[in-house]
C-alpha cells in the first residue's frame, strides 16, 4: 500500500498568499530600478585597477586627505551629538509653537543642493556674513577656508540624519519609563542620562553612524564654504574630484574606498534607518505567570533601610482636583484608598494629576504641612507604579529597585542592600540579577512594586499593582502590602478592578464615573449600598437603575420591579439584587415572589463551588443567578434553555443616586 505523499513546505522567505502573483506591470519597473541603482556600483568594481589599488590608496596625498576626512567627520559627529541630541529630544517630547517649522529646518539640508548650502554658510558664517564678522572681531574665529569650516559644513549637512533617527526612536519610547523615574525622585537631567539615553541607544547609534558616514562623504558644501586647501580642507571626496582630472584610475580606487565605508555602515545598521526589523539574539519570552523560581514568603525579615521619610513622620493628604476629574480628597496618615470605576472613569487620570503629569486634570496637592502643587514630579515625594510596571529594561531587577534611593542620594551599597531586602519581602529576591525581559509578568510586577515601596514616598500611587499575579502570589503580595501599608506614614491610592483587593487593602473605596466621585465610603458601606451599577456588578450583584414609584422601581430599560423598600416617587435609584436571591424555574412559579420574568439562559460560568447563570429577557434587564451544580443538573440548564426567574420583594435593596 502506497504511503500518502507529504508536500514539502515552501522555502523560508517565499511564503505567498494562495492565488497571488506579482504583476508584471510592477515587477518589470522594479527590476529596472534595481539595475539602475546597481549599475554605478558595478561600474566602480569593474573599472577599479585592482593591481594598483594598494599604491593608489597609500599615496601621501590620499593618506593626508583620509586623515583630514577622519578628523573632520569625527569632529562633525561630536558637534552633531552635542547639538542634535537635545534638538531631537525637544522635537519628540515638547510641544511648542513653530515646531513644524523647526522640523522643516532640520530636514532642509537633506534636500538643499550642497553648493547652495555652502553659499548659505558663507552668508551666515563668512567674514562678510551675518555672524562671521562678529566671530572674527570678538573671538578671532575664522571659519571659511579653515579646517573648522570643513567641520561646520559637514555638520550642517550630516546632523539631520542624527536628529531624524533619534527623534523617531524617542517618539516610539513609552513616556511611562521617564515618568516613573521622575516619580522615584530623579531629576529631569538624571532621567535623561540614566533612563532615556540608555533606552534609545540603538537609535542613537544608528543616527550617529549615518551622520559620520555622511560627514565623511561631504563634498559640495565643504568646497564652497571651506575651499580646497591641501592639508587644511582637502578631504577625501575633494581628493577624488582632483584625481579625476589627472589620474582617473587613482580616483576610482579612492572612490571604491568611500563606497566600501558607506556599505559597511549600512550593513552594520541592518535596516534600522529604514524601519526594517533587526536580527537580534533571541530573548526569553515573558510568561504570564510566575514559573521561575522565587524565594518563599519572607517572615520576620528586617525592615528595609530608607531615607526619604522617617518612620515617625506623618503625611496627611489634601487634594482638590479640577479638569476632567472634579473632586476633593482628604485622608489621614496611613489611609489606603481603593479607586474603582469603569474604564474611562478617570482613575488613571486622577493618579497622573496628583503626580503633575497630565494637562487633563490639575491637582492642588498638600502632603502634610507641605504644599507640593507647584513642585515638579521628582520633588513631590509621590511614587507611582503604572499598569505596565515600567521597569527600566537596561537595568537589573536589583538596580531597578535601588533606582529611587540612588536618585535621592543614598550611597550605592546602602541603596542596594535596601533594594535586596524589598525584593526578598516580595518573594523575588533570587531574581535580582535578572533583566526585566527575563522575568515573568507577575515577577516584573512585584519588582515594580518593590521599587516604589523602597523609595518610601509621602504618597503612594498604585495602578492595578497585582493584576499580573496569579492567585497564590497575589495573596502573598497582598499580605505583604497590607503589612507595609499598616505602618505607612503617608496615603496610598490603589486603582483596582478586584473587589477582594478593595475590601482587604483599603480603608475607603472611592468610586469614580466620568471623572466625578459617586461614592467615597468604607468598603463595608460600598459593599452593602453601592451607588454605581459598575461597582455593584464588580461585587457580583445585579444592579438595575430606575425611578422610584409607589411600590418599587420603574426600570430605565423598561419593566417594573417591586421592592419592599420605599423611596419618594420620582427619585433616581439603583436596585441591588444578590445573585443568590434569584430563583430559576422551568415553569412559571406561583406563590410569594412578586417579581417574575421569562427568559433564556445565555451563559453558565463557575463561581467557586456554585454556578452563575446569565438569563436574558425581553421584560427585564439581564439577570445573573447563582445556584448549585446539582440544581443546574436537575433543571437541565444549558445555553438557550427557556426558564423563568423570580426575586422576592424583600430581597431587593434600593439605593438612591
Amino acid at each position: 500500500m502506497r504511503s500518502p505523499r507529504t508536500l514539502a513546505p515552501p522555502p523560508a522567505g517565499r511564503l505567498r498568499a494562495p492565488g497571488t502573483r506579482t504583476p508584471l506591470a510592477l515587477a518589470v519597473p522594479a527590476l529596472v530600478a534595481i539595475a539602475f541603482l546597481l549599475m554605478p556600483l558595478v561600474g566602480i568594481l569593474a573599472r577599479t585597477p585592482w593591481n594598483d589599488l594598494g599604491t593608489h590608496l597609500t599615496s601621501p596625498d590620499v593618506l593626508e586627505a583620509l586623515r583630514l576626512s577622519l578628523v573632520v567627520s569625527f569632529c562633525a559627529l561630536g558637534l552633531s551629538l552635542l547639538l542634535g541630541v537635545p534638538l531631537a529630544w525637544l522635537l519628540a517630547r515638547v510641544s511648542f509653537p513653530g515646531k513644524a517649522l523647526v522640523r522643516s529646518l532640520v530636514l532642509l539640508p537633506m534636500v538643499l543642493p550642497p553648493t547652495v548650502g555652502g553659499v548659505a554658510l558663507l552668508l551666515g558664517f563668512g567674514r562678510r556674513g551675518l555672524l562671521g564678522g562678529w566671530l572674527e572681531n570678538t573671538f578671532g574665529i575664522v571659519l571659511p577656508f579653515h579646517t573648522s569650516g570643513a567641520v561646520v559644513a559637514a555638520t550642517f549637512v550630516a546632523m539631520p540624519f542624527l536628529v531624524i533617527s533619534l527623534e523617531g526612536t524617542l517618539a516610539g519610547l513609552r513616556t511611562s519609563y521617564e515618568e516613573t523615574a521622575a516619580s522615584l525622585g530623579a531629576s529631569p537631567v538624571r532621567v535623561f542620562c540614566t533612563v532615556t539615553l540608555p533606552m534609545v541607544a540603538p537609535g542613537l547609534a544608528a543616527g550617529a553612524a549615518l551622520t559620520w558616514a555622511r560627514a565623511l562623504g561631504e563634498f559640495g558644501a565643504t568646497i564652497t564654504f571651506a575651499g580646497n586647501l591641501p592639508g587644511t580642507t582637502q578631504t577625501l571626496p575633494l581628493q577624488v574630484y582632483l584625481l579625476l582630472q589627472g589620474s582617473p584610475e587613482a580616483a576610482t580606487s579612492v572612490a571604491l574606498l568611500l563606497l566600501v565605508i558607506a556599505m559597511a555602515v549600512l550593513v552594520a545598521l541592518r535596516g534600522r534607518w529604514t524601519g526594517g526589523t533587526t536580527d537580534r539574539a533571541a530573548r526569553p519570552v515573558r510568561a504570564t505567570d510566575d514559573t521561575a523560581p522565587a524565594s518563599p514568603p519572607a517572615t520576620g525579615i528586617e525592615e528595609p533601610v530608607t531615607t526619604s521619610a522617617a518612620p515617625e513622620e506623618r503625611w496627611p493628604l489634601h487634594a482638590e482636583v479640577t479638569g476632567f476629574n472634579e473632586l476633593t480628597l482628604d485622608a489621614g496618615p496611613g489611609t489606603t484608598i481603593a479607586v474603582v470605576g469603569p474604564n474611562g472613569a478617570g482613575k488613571t487620570t486622577l493618579l497622573r494629576a496628583l503626580l503633575g503629569l497630565t494637562p487633563r486634570a490639575r491637582a492642588t496637592l498638600r502632603l502634610g504641612a507641605t504644599d507640593v502643587t507647584t513642585l515638579p514630579p521628582h520633588r513631590r515625594g509621590v511614587a507611582w507604579v503604572p499598569q505596565d510596571g515600567a521597569l527600566f529594561p537596561h537595568l537589573s531587577a536589583l538596580s531597578n529597585t535601588a533606582y529611587g534611593l540612588r536618585a535621592q542620594g543614598t550611597p550605592r551599597p546602602e541603596a542596594r542592600r535596601a533594594a535586596q531586602l524589598w525584593l526578598d519581602r516580595l518573594g523575588v529576591g533570587p531574581l535580582g540579577h535578572r533583566k526585566p525581559a527575563q522575568l515573568s509578568g507577575g515577577q516584573a510586577q512585584r519588582v515594580a512594586l518593590a521599587r516604589a515601596l523602597a523609595a518610601r514616598p509621602r504618597l503612594l500611587l498604585l495602578d492595578e499593582p497585582l493584576a499580573a499575579l496569579d492567585q497564590t502570589t497575589r495573596a502573598h503580595v497582598r499580605h505583604t502590602l497590607r503589612g507595609h501599608l499598616a505602618g505607612f506614614g503617608g496615603v496610598c491610592l490603589i486603582v483596582t478592578h478586584d473587589p477582594v483587593e478593595a475590601v482587604s487593602l483599603a480603608d475607603r473605596v472611592l468610586v469614580l464615573d466620568d471623572g466625578r466621585a459617586l461614592q467615597d465610603a468604607p468598603p463595608a458601606e460600598v459593599t452593602r449600598h453601592p451607588r454605581s451599577p459598575w461597582v455593584a456588578r464588580m461585587l457580583g450583584r445585579n444592579a438595575w437603575p430606575g425611578t422610584a414609584t409607589g411600590d418599587g422601581l420603574a426600570l430605565t430599560g423598561g419593566g417594573h420591579l417591586v421592592a419592599a423598600d420605599r423611596l419618594p416617587d420620582g427619585a433616581r435609584a439603583l436596585a441591588i439584587i444578590a445573585p443568590e436571591a434569584v430563583s430559576v424555574h422551568l415553569d412559571k412559579p406561583t406563590g410569594s415572589p412578586r417579581n417574575v420574568w421569562p427568559g433564556t439562559v445565555r451563559e453558565i460560568t463557575s463561581a467557586g463551588s456554585r454556578l452563575r447563570i446569565l438569563v436574558t429577557s425581553d421584560e427585564a434587564p439581564d439577570l445573573v443567578a447563582e445556584i448549585t451544580p446539582s440544581a443546574a443538573l436537575e433543571l437541565g440548564l444549558a445555553d438557550g434553555v427557556s426558564v423563568w426567574t423570580s426575586v422576592k420583594a424583600t430581597e431587593v435593596s434600593l439605593v438612591t443616586l
